[in-house]
This record gives C-alpha cells, sequence and structure tokens, in this order.
C-alpha cells in the first residue's frame, strides 16, 4: 500500500494548494516537508499559470510546529550550529511566504502552534476555522520563540500583546485571534474549505503582478521610513503601468465595464 505523500498540492483554477499531510502529528512538520513547501512557493512566484496558493492541513491540526521528534536535547553543541538550523530551516520557510510573488491564503483547520502559528501569521491572509486554536507555545518548553515570531506578532498586534502571547504561550481562540487582528475571517468548521476556495478564486482572478507589488510594498514599509515608502511605492506604480493587466484596469473603467485580469 503506498504512503500517502507528507506535502499535498494540486493546482486548479490558477490556484495551488498546499496541504499538510501528517494528521496522526497534528501535521508537526519535518525538514522535508518544510524543504517541499519552500520549492513549492518558489515554483509559485516564477509560474505565470499559478496566482495564488493557499496552505491549509489536513485532521484536527493546521500545524503543531516544527517535529522535535528524535531532535537532540543534550549532548555538545558547536557554536553556530543552532543559529545556522534556524537560518536555513524556520526562518527559510517564514521567508518563502513573505517572499512569494503570489498572494498566500492560510485556511488555519485546527492547532497552530509554535512555527505552525507563525507559518500561518507570514500568509498575506487568514482564514480560520471556529476550532483553530493559535499557541506561542515556545515558552512552555523553555525557548526563545523562533520561525520569525519576534519579528511577526509586533507587527501584527504591537509589541505589548506579542509579549503577552509569547511570555504566557496561552492557547488563543480563533474569535480572539480575529479580535486581535491575527485573523481575517472566523468561519464555521464546515465552511472553512468553500470560503478559501472563494477567496482564492478571487485572488486568483485579480491583477496578478499589481497583488505582488501591493504585497511587497506593505511588508516592506513596516521596516522603512515615510520618504522610502513613498519612493518604493512611485517605483512600483511605474513598473506595473506597462502590465496588461493595468491597460485593462484603465480600459475597462473608460468603457463601464468589468476588468478581465489574466495576470499579465
Amino acid at each position: 500500500m503506498t504512503e500517502e505523500p507528507a506535502v499535498l498540492h494540486t493546482t486548479g483554477d490558477d490556484v495551488l494548494s498546499i496541504t499538510l499531510n501528517r494528521p496522526d502529528t497534528l501535521n508537526a512538520l519535518t525538514p522535508g516537508q518544510r524543504e517541499e513547501i519552500i520549492r513549492l512557493l518558489s515554483e509559485a512566484s516564477a509560474t505565470a499559470a499559478t496566482r495564488a496558493v493557499v496552505i491549509t492541513g489536513t485532521g484536527r491540526g493546521f500545524c503543531a510546529g516544527a517535529d522535535l521528534r528524535g531532535t537532540a536535547t543534550t549532548g555538545e553543541r558547536a557554536p553556530g550550529d543552532v543559529a545556522r538550523t534556524l537560518r536555513t530551516g524556520a526562518q527559510r520557510l517564514i521567508s518563502a511566504v513573505l517572499d512569494c510573488e503570489k498572494p498566500v491564503l492560510a485556511a488555519v483547520n485546527g492547532t497552530a502552534a509554535g512555527l505552525g502559528a507563525h507559518l500561518a501569521f507570514a500568509c498575506d491572509l487568514v482564514l480560520a476555522a471556529r476550532s483553530a486554536r493559535f499557541i506561542e507555545v515556545f515558552v512552555r518548553r523553555g525557548l526563545v520563540p523562533d520561525g520569525g515570531g519576534a519579528y511577526l506578532l509586533p507587527r501584527l498586534v504591537g509589541p505589548q500583546r506579542a509579549k503577552e502571547l509569547m511570555f504566557f504561550g496561552d492557547a488563543l481562540t480563533a474569535a480572539d485571534a480575529e479580535r486581535l487582528g491575527l485573523v481575517n475571517r472566523v468561519v464555521p468548521d464546515d465552511e472553512l474549505e468553500k470560503t478559501a476556495t472563494g477567496w482564492a478564486h478571487r485572488l486568483a482572478t485579480g491583477p496578478t503582478r499589481a497583488l505582488a507589488l501591493t504585497k511587497h510594498l506593505v511588508n516592506a514599509s513596516l521596516d522603512t521610513d515615510r520618504a522610502t515608502a513613498f519612493a518604493a511605492e512611485a517605483a512600483a506604480q511605474e513598473i506595473n503601468m506597462t502590465t496588461a493587466d493595468a491597460r485593462e484596469g484603465v480600459r475597462s473603467f473608460v468603457e463601464r465595464r468589468g476588468a478581465e485580469f489574466t495576470g499579465h
């Protein structure tokens, strides 16, 4: 009997769907899964036929974080080993989501803990099933948050809220996550897939290059001063006005009809 892949992926209607598929571990991420997701996101950026990405999980968990089973907790480590592991592992994964040139939607179907929570928070839009939970689990293990958590959370909820979540490690309900601004929308569990499909379709039929440039502007604005942000905005607009979708958008406005974007 053939074992199912740990990461499922399908493409349809210009949407790449990535599904973590280790439900017995609440989709705790192995290095192999991590590398596959990074590869798929990189390919999505370079593939014109892919215009949106959805990340979700099977079973009761979205992603319970990094799979630490088999990880050595004792013994000697050479200086730099841990930092190197983070740079080449969890941080690369989060960067792959942030840097993907297509909009990335998280459909959080259950527990999102540790790196799994940060994987969701790095996405451009986050839908959560009502039963979903978000947990900054690191403090429970005596660890410092990694996978970009101390970068992402203050930008999403502010430093005080971020510290509260990270210092206590309490489980956050989907409703509370929405109230704090970590989640765009909470839906009944049985409506998550339908809602995610609808949102992904809207993204995939939008002006793809304009969305990519908008994503870059918003992400970069959090780390730049006003003058730099305004200059980047002007440059992005200059680039975007060379696209077929921008011309179609202007033409459709003049002709008083709906725009039909092709992603070019």
